[in-house]
């Protein structure tokens, strides 16, 4: 195992084991719950995004797998002060990113949630890693719950 990939791991880890902005956030102005139910994960999304469709706050609750616990804690630092627009970027990149679809050296707008590219390499975790995204999305469109399978699935027939 190359040095990089320990840490990246060791990143994963970390905010799984101490999760950034966990908890119910109150005042919320948008919020969704996130399923996974093959696997049993279930997050909820809180928001406060400000008049100006900048992101001001956000938090997560629920439970999950290390991935998706530390995919929720990373995707909550990083979408801090982004807008609605910029977030949704980063959404559509991540996806990319864990279906193959996007080089994670490439010019983007991830930073540190590039870690989970070797989430791609193991397709029966990508959904684990996708679910607090699917979530986020389905918050600020307005949506009160999303799942990673059927016609809830905004992308089901992109993801392995």
């Amino acid at each position: 195992m190359t040095d990089m990939r320990a840490l990246y791991q060791e990143v994963i880890l970390d905010h799984n084991r101490n999760p950034r902005n966990f908890g119910k956030l109150e005042g919320a102005t948008c919020l969704a719950v996130g399923d996974n139910p093959l696997c049993g994960d279930s997050y909820t999304i809180y928001a406060v995004v400000g008049d100006d469709d900048t992101i001001e706050k956000v938090g997560f609750d629920g439970t999950g797998c290390a991935i998706s616990k530390a995919a929720a804690s990373m995707m909550s630092v990083r979408i801090k002060g982004k807008t609605i627009q910029e977030a949704e970027v980063m959404i559509e990149q991540f996806r990319h990113m864990l279906t193959g679809e996007l080089d994670p050296k490439s010019d983007n707008e991830l930073g540190h949630l590039t870690v989970f590219h070797g989430v791609s390499q193991l397709p029966q975790r990508v959904k684990c890693a996708v679910l607090p995204f699917h979530a986020l999305h389905a918050a600020l469109e307005g949506e009160d719950e999303i799942s990673t399978e059927g016609e809830q699935d905004v992308w089901n027939e992109d993801t392995p």
